[in-house]
């Protein structure tokens, strides 16, 4: 039996390719394949049809919220954070705009409570920041209020040294700010996993340890977020 590769994939908003020049739109179900006329091999960034095993690799690639399982098959070559292959199938799509959104806001929380359990009492702007950001979700508050929260929020980042809490800070202002729900997420969790690596670390040497850290922010980002889009419908 040839090998397949289950992996993450995101598409645009508006359903098409976010690295394809002609913005081809894939129909939903459909298997992709590399054009019989190519002559080239496969290369990673270059050449196939990516995806990526990992969640959160495929969220630093995205250009919009519209996610896709698939199925990597026939010729495939494998990379640190992607995979690339001649064939692809997709098995179901999801916008999962609004979950990127919370998972944001659930990243920051997390590097604000990690602050608050070392003894360092996080900026209340910074919770203030979490809150309107879930609000703006629900409709409560308009794009307006939702920057105010933002720039008071950046204002509490600038006030912290530059530690953990800074990066706690600056995480929340990030959850807050971006109408871009992928830019949000990723850029709030990359904040989150590394003020808690940094927290945890910080009495140790810049090695391993940091790296274990790092490492041990980033699965539970991974579990929290599978979980949120497997609550939405999403199958595993």
């Amino acid at each position: 039996m040839a090998k397949t590769i289950k992996a993450w994939h995101f598409l645009r908003d508006n359903g098409s390719f976010c690295y394809s020049l002609e913005k081809q739109k894939p129909k939903a179900g459909e298997v992709e394949r590399v054009k019989s006329t190519t002559k080239r091999p496969l290369e990673l960034c270059e050449m196939g049809l990516h995806g990526s095993v990992d969640i959160l690799d495929a969220l630093d690639f995205a250009q919009g919220a519209l996610l896709r399982r698939v199925e990597l098959g026939g010729e495939i070559l494998e990379g640190k954070n992607k995979c690339c292959a001649t064939e692809r199938r997709e098995l179901w799509r999801m916008d999962v705009t609004n979950i990127l959104h919370e998972f944001s806001c659930w990243c920051a929380e997390r590097a604000l409570e990690c602050e608050r359990k070392r003894g360092r009492e996080p900026d209340k702007r910074s919770w203030a920041a979490i809150e309107a950001k879930r609000q703006w979700l629900k409709g409560e508050i308009d794009d307006k209020a939702l920057a105010a929260a933002w720039a008071a929020a950046w204002a509490a980042a600038w006030d912290a040294a530059w530690d953990a809490a800074w990066a706690a800070a600056w995480a929340a202002a990030r959850a807050a700010a971006w109408a871009a729900a992928w830019d949000a997420a990723r850029a709030a969790a990359w904040d989150a996993a590394w003020a808690a690596a940094w927290a945890a670390a910080r009495a140790a040497a810049w090695d391993a340890a940091w790296a274990a850290a790092w490492d041990a922010a980033r699965r539970v980002q991974r579990r929290k977020l599978l979980t949120m889009i497997r609550k939405a419908g999403g199958t595993i």
